[in-house]
């Protein structure tokens, strides 16, 4: 009759094998914490997609009513540039803290 005789050795190397899997299955470059990186990575992106996208929306506005409303263009040449109409009078005051 044959007898197997179980060793410590008999187990020390699946052991082994299934740590050397489980490890790499966390911390491999494929692993379980580089796939959390990256989904906090693809969110971040997500995030400032979306405001990109909505601050051209806002551009787009912006440009055409620059191309189709006068008064706006007015009030931007007034404001920025500082433009005034023949015969008008600007009067500028100190700021109130000064």
């Amino acid at each position: 009759m044959f007898r197997f005789r179980i060793t410590r050795r008999t187990y020390l190397i699946p052991a082994a094998c299934l740590g050397f899997i489980l490890f790499f299955t966390v911390f491999g470059e494929r692993g379980l914490l580089r796939i959390y990186e990256m989904r906090q990575e693809k969110q971040r992106i997500d995030t400032k997609v979306t405001e990109l996208q909505t601050e051209n929306d806002k551009l787009r506005m912006e440009i055409a009513s620059l191309h189709t409303d006068r008064d706006y263009l007015e009030r931007i040449a007034r404001k920025d540039l500082g433009l005034v109409e023949p015969n008008e009078v600007i009067y500028q005051f100190p700021a109130a803290g000064k």
